[in-house]
């Protein structure tokens, strides 16, 4: 008899769940909208309903083919007690989380930091399968990040750490949600190269980029200056260029801290692939302490992208076992 589990990436704007089997791939999937702001127990039973849903129509029965079922969610997640410590997305305070759906399911519930579990997942049947040390980085709105030490999820003593976004690469820079000044995220972000792009633009008046997003500030995007720089427009190039430097900054510190095996880079910014990623490994390879070393950490575009989450997630019975 086959034996299933099941990953929720539990989102600000979508919850989605899937049916995954022993080879980790996933068999099907469903999702609904979160709809926040709502109660704990609302969300609870959109998560319940999701999973019962998925185990109908695979034709499963939840007691004795579905192992167990594991969430992603954001925040301060201790998957040791349980609970959701605090997610500032959900104005969730001390969540009991596994408890509540333990009760709501039969089958044991797992859950991990979203970030974390993304990163489980490109590590168990992505990017980063084989190796032993990794880390996993998304530029998205803000920079998330999971890290892989010796096949095991690192969050700390408090299960708060993993938190690279919010690593100072400037000084006393750019103000940031989380109260400190020049974080990361701030510089290397998709939503700061975004950000970068129409500060430059509105520099620049007559520059080509304007006709890309057809005159509308709103319209410009991560993508923009990329398209420009392909274009040989030479502000488009600054943009990117400066954009790199940022990426790069980051990385190396991390690699200079934990030596990884390999760095896999997800969000919407990974899809330039080499575009971007090969310029940024050039910058690291003069920077990182280890350049004159025979093993270097291997940069490469994330491989499950917006499934990562849900096959982390449902991997997690193994990492807490």
């Amino acid at each position: 008899m086959k034996i299933y589990t099941i990953g929720v990436d539990l989102g600000g704007t979508n919850i989605k769940a899937g049916l995954v089997d022993e080879a980790h791939h996933i068999v099907d999937s469903v999702s609904c909208k979160t709809n926040l702001p709502r109660p704990e127990h609302e969300v609870e039973a959109e998560i319940a309903a999701l999973c019962s849903q998925l185990a109908q129509r695979a034709g499963l029965d939840m007691a004795t083919q579905i192992e167990s079922v594991g969430i992603g969610t954001p925040g301060s997640v201790n998957p040791h007690t349980g609970v959701v410590e605090f997610n500032a997305n959900f104005g969730y305070r001390n969540w009991p989380l596994v408890s509540a759906m333990e009760k709501l399911l039969p089958c044991r519930v797992y859950i991990e930091n979203d970030a974390n579990a993304a990163a489980y997942g490109e590590y168990i049947a992505g990017a980063a399968q084989g190796a032993k040390y990794a880390i996993a980085v998304t530029l998205g709105t803000g920079i998330g990040g999971g890290i892989i030490i010796d096949g095991k999820i690192f969050s700390g003593f408090n299960s708060a750490g993993a938190e690279i976004g919010h690593t100072v690469i400037v000084k006393g820079g750019r103000p940031c949600m989380c109260g400190r000044r020049g974080c990361w995220e701030k510089y290397a972000s998709a939503r700061a190269l975004a950000e970068d792009t129409l500060a430059a633009m509105e520099q620049h008046k007559d520059n080509i980029m304007w006709s890309y997003v057809h005159g509308d500030p709103a319209r410009v995007n991560a993508k923009t200056a990329f398209d420009a720089m392909r274009a040989g427009d030479a502000l488009g190039t600054q943009v990117v260029q400066n954009f790199v430097e940022y990426v790069a900054c980051g990385l190396t510190n991390l690699i200079n801290i934990f030596q990884p095996e390999i760095i896999c880079i997800g969000g919407g910014v990974s899809k330039e692939g080499d575009t971007l990623l090969a310029p940024v490994q050039a910058v690291v390879d003069q920077e990182d302490y280890a350049r004159e070393g025979m093993r270097r950490t291997k940069i490469v575009t994330a491989k499950l992208r917006n499934d990562a989450g849900i096959i982390g997630a449902a991997g997690l019975a193994t990492q807490h076992q």
